[in-house]
């Protein structure tokens, strides 16, 4: 444009003498006490970039000829222009193109003019951004300064807690629940919840993924409040905040985290994390002889599932009917297993023998 514009003061365009008689009406308009002047070398990048300040444009790296636009659009100027070199420049044509002319940018700089970067910060809309991210678990915060797209700095900040318990949601949000790190308290929490949810329903919480992403402010907020990470946060509380009230005093009477069981040992309730399983009582078989009846849990409506493990804790049987097993498949257990554990008693009949989590040499006589 710059070019364009010397030769149509000099006489050597086509269209010189149709626009000096423009500049003529124009000066007559404006008061015609000033016209342009020749020494104005910066003036029509300033005019084109009054007309579009959207299209104020800075080069993307040193030697290269490709432009950002403050609109955020990427494109080059054709090899060999007279402006390649120019810091600023203020675009005024843009043509779809590929291949080599577009730089990969898929459109080329047809008619531009440079322009000093004082003259493109005074014209173009210039604003300061705090951009908050999550990286690692951790919200950081980044202070730019921008013409349109262009950053024209960028300076790390400390998030504040609305920023930081903002971009921690949307990330949870965007990655899942797993971009938690979830205690096994909190895993155990939510899958006795789980059960009692999907057995009961209202008004106890579901805690399933959809239900706890769709109301992240309001279980995970509180657990936020005045953190910068995802890493430490009290899950369990959290969790525990959406039980409901009076009912919340039931929890452990419907899925208790322990049973016991008739040697006397407690043994941990594995709660199922799909809506469809069981909760299962891994134990070692010894332990619940004379077990008949199958314990039941929330008010009855879910048997526990039974994984009888050898002396060396390895599966034997998987049963939620204790009674079908002790008159049935123990007997085959028995056979196979007398021999490979003799320190550890197999009784003929299950149902009298005394439970015990002890060897045979250690059982009081």
């Amino acid at each position: 444009l710059g070019a364009l514009v010397r030769s149509l003061r000099r006489g050597s365009a086509p269209a010189a003498g149709r626009w000096r008689a423009e500049v003529k009406r124009l000066a007559r308009i404006a008061g015609g006490s000033r016209g342009a002047s020749s020494s104005t070398r910066d003036a029509p990048g300033v005019v084109a970039g009054f007309a579009r300040p959207d299209w104020i444009a800075r080069r993307v790296a040193a030697s290269s000829r490709v432009y950002l636009l403050a609109s955020g659009t990427r494109a080059a100027l054709p090899e060999g222009s007279g402006l390649i070199g120019s810091e600023w420049i203020a675009v005024c044509e843009v043509q779809r193109a590929d291949g080599a002319a577009a730089a990969g940018t898929g459109a080329v700089i047809r008619l531009a003019a440079a322009l000093a970067e004082p003259d493109a910060l005074a014209i173009g809309s210039l604003r300061t951004v705090r951009e908050t991210a999550v990286e690692g678990g951790r919200a950081k915060v980044r202070e730019e300064r921008r013409l349109g797209a262009i950053v024209l700095s960028s300076t790390p900040g400390r998030p504040r807690p609305e920023e930081a318990a903002q971009a921690l949601i949307a990330h949870v949000r965007a990655e899942g629940l797993e971009a938690l790190t979830w205690p096994d308290a909190a895993r155990a929490l939510r899958s006795r919840l789980g059960l009692i949810h999907r057995e009961i329903g209202e008004p106890w919480p579901d805690v399933g993924d959809g239900a706890l992403l769709d109301d992240l402010e309001g279980w995970l907020g509180g657990a936020l409040r005045g953190s910068a990470s995802l890493a430490g946060l009290d899950l369990t509380s959290a969790i525990r905040g959406l039980l409901p009230w009076p009912e919340a005093a039931r929890l452990d009477q419907l899925a208790p985290e322990r049973l016991a069981v008739p040697s006397g040992s407690s043994v941990r309730i594995e709660y199922p994390a799909d809506a469809a399983g069981s909760p299962v009582v891994a134990v070692k078989l010894q332990e619940v002889f004379g077990l008949a009846e199958t314990p039941r849990l929330v008010d009855g409506r879910v048997a526990v599932q039974f994984h009888l493990l050898s002396p060396a804790r390895r599966p034997l049987a998987v049963t939620g009917d204790l009674a079908s097993f002790w008159n049935g498949p123990y007997q085959d257990v028995r056979k196979e297993m007398r021999g490979r554990y003799p320190k550890h008693p197999w009784p003929e009949d299950p149902w009298t023998a005394p439970a015990t989590a002890r060897t045979t040499r250690r059982i009081p006589r």
